[in-house]
């Protein structure tokens, strides 16, 4: 793999409304070194994270019942109806991106927070069956690797940087997953199976690759044996416990995506404000401050789909500004 050029800033994936071409058009405005592709859950199911990643999946289908997506027998409306949603928004990136070079990055949801949402057909998440979870992994291999081969050809200037999105992660390694009928959990996986199976979809990309997860207790030494070059976390929720692990990770090399300004509504604050913890933490943790601009990539703290139009331009112009004051003044 060539040397990564990881941008400033960029977004974690979801944006609020229902119109493609906006969406792209703001994302390329505010992050012209590292424009993503947008998600609009808004408009229904399919555009969901959950519905877009199982639209892509290779013979397994999912149709949307009242408790949630379900796995069937045969491509459905809902399938139908998640392609196309993701078809509309390729077609808005590629329009905004004529003649661009550098990463761009795409975003799925990762094979266990995947098998956490997906029901089997009895009710139960695909989760508890460690079959119907292999299966499942195979599976978004064979899609991602498709959706990979698209993009590049649509953008052929990009550098393709492919992230998962694992929200469910750390539920899923302590067993908190709950059963169908809520009453129960689902037995912790293994750390090794979790770990392979992550390590198995990533390697489908021969180019850079991010786990994002908004949850506390991100197992970054986990994710990085896995594969990822760079994790993606919401910053407030970190603690002085993590601070080994990320020493290591930054040492090791791996890209830090940090989640620093809220994905909801609020008051923002000036953007030297924005990063003062990530100087905080670089300063605690002993690391050299010139490293910092390269280390680290801004992004909001999770999805912006819960966000306003107006909030959500704010925040992408605001990581943009963020990351100009961290390299400008790093100390």
């Amino acid at each position: 793999m060539n040397a990564i050029s990881w941008g400033p800033a960029t977004g974690v994936g979801s944006m609020p409304g229902g119109d493609a071409r906006e969406a792209a058009k703001t994302v390329t405005g505010s992050f012209e070194e590292f424009p993503y592709l947008a998600e609009l859950p808004a408009r229904g199911p399919g555009a969901d994270m959950i519905g877009r990643t199982a639209g892509m999946l290779v013979e397994l289908y999912a149709r949307v019942e009242p408790s949630g997506w379900r796995i069937g027998d045969r491509p459905g409306r809902d399938t139908r109806r998640a392609k196309a949603w993701l078809g509309e928004d390729l077609d808005a990136l590629e329009e905004f991106t004529q003649g661009y070079e550098g990463p761009v990055k795409v975003q799925a949801v990762g094979p266990w927070t995947l098998a956490a949402a997906l029901e089997l057909k009895n009710g139960e998440a695909a989760l508890r069956d460690p079959g119907a979870c292999r299966d499942l992994a195979g599976s978004l291999a064979e899609g991602l690797r498709a959706h990979l081969a698209d993009v590049r050809r649509r953008i052929p200037g990009a550098q393709i940087v492919l992230q998962l999105d694992e929200p469910s992660l750390v539920a899923v390694l302590r067993g908190q997953i709950k059963t169908a009928s809520g009453y129960r959990t689902h037995r912790a996986v293994d750390r090794q199976l979790v770990e392979s199976t992550l390590r198995e979809v990533l390697g489908v990309h021969d180019g850079p690759a991010v786990v994002h997860s908004c949850a506390p207790d991100v197992p970054f030494a986990l994710l990085r044996r896995a594969g990822a070059h760079a994790i993606s976390f919401d910053f407030s929720l970190l603690t002085e416990r993590d601070d080994e692990a990320i020493g290591e990770a930054v040492e090791g090399g791996t890209q830090l995506f940090a989640g620093v300004v809220p994905g909801v509504d609020g008051p923002l604050s000036d953007p030297a404000g924005s990063v003062m913890g990530v100087r905080t933490l670089w300063r605690r943790l002993g690391l050299n401050p010139g490293s910092l601009a390269e280390s680290v990539t801004l992004t909001p703290s999770c999805g912006l789909a819960g966000a306003s139009p107006a909030y959500a331009r704010a925040v992408l112009a605001h990581c943009a500004r963020a990351a100009r004051s961290l390299a400008d003044n790093p100390e």
